[in-house]
């Protein structure tokens, strides 16, 4: 194996090393990911992916029959395409019955139930389904939140379960 050879196989191993990185730091989540439903683009970047708007849907892990779709801004640019940039703290969720509603087990009163990392380190989109039993119905909200910072920006949605099926609290 010549010099040319031995410094092109380091630099390919330097690239999977660093890959593999980024996918590892940039994709930690607690559930086994979303669907990516679409995406647009809202601003043209020279260089990296665009900044765009994309619509991911959630099955809720505990809950089955229903899922969350949330439309959330996704930074482009450079720093987005290598994970290094931190997304806007605004989105949208709507949930849905898309199937017959059965649940694992009781449910907290509140739980956090997604959450997915919209910076490297510091900042979080989270959903939180809460119960309102009253109405037999479940509630979901979306927000951000970072290390130091918290955004007040939020969503809410809800779905109504038919009085016949009551929702299980966890006492």
């Amino acid at each position: 194996m010549n010099r040319h050879d031995r410094r092109h196989g380091a630099g390919r191993r330097l690239r999977g090393v660093a890959l593999a990185l980024a996918l590892g730091l940039g994709g930690a989540s607690a559930w086994a990911g979303p669907d990516l439903i679409g995406e647009v683009d809202t601003v043209f970047k020279l260089i990296g992916p665009d900044h765009k708007i994309v619509v991911e849907a959630y099955d809720d892990p505990k809950v089955s029959g229903v899922s969350c779709f949330v439309s959330r801004a996704k930074t482009g640019g450079i720093r987005g395409g290598l994970g290094l940039a931190e997304d806007k703290s605004e989105a949208s969720i709507a949930c849905r019955q898309v199937a017959p509603i059965a649940f694992s087990g009781p449910l907290r009163q509140q739980e956090e139930v997604f959450t997915e990392r919209t910076s490297l380190v510091f900042k979080r989109l989270r959903v939180v389904r809460m119960v309102d039993a009253a109405r037999n119905t479940l509630v979901y909200l979306t927000y951000s939140d970072r290390v130091i910072e918290g955004s007040p920006q939020n969503s809410v949605t809800a779905v109504p379960v038919d009085r016949a099926t009551p929702i299980p609290l966890r006492r």
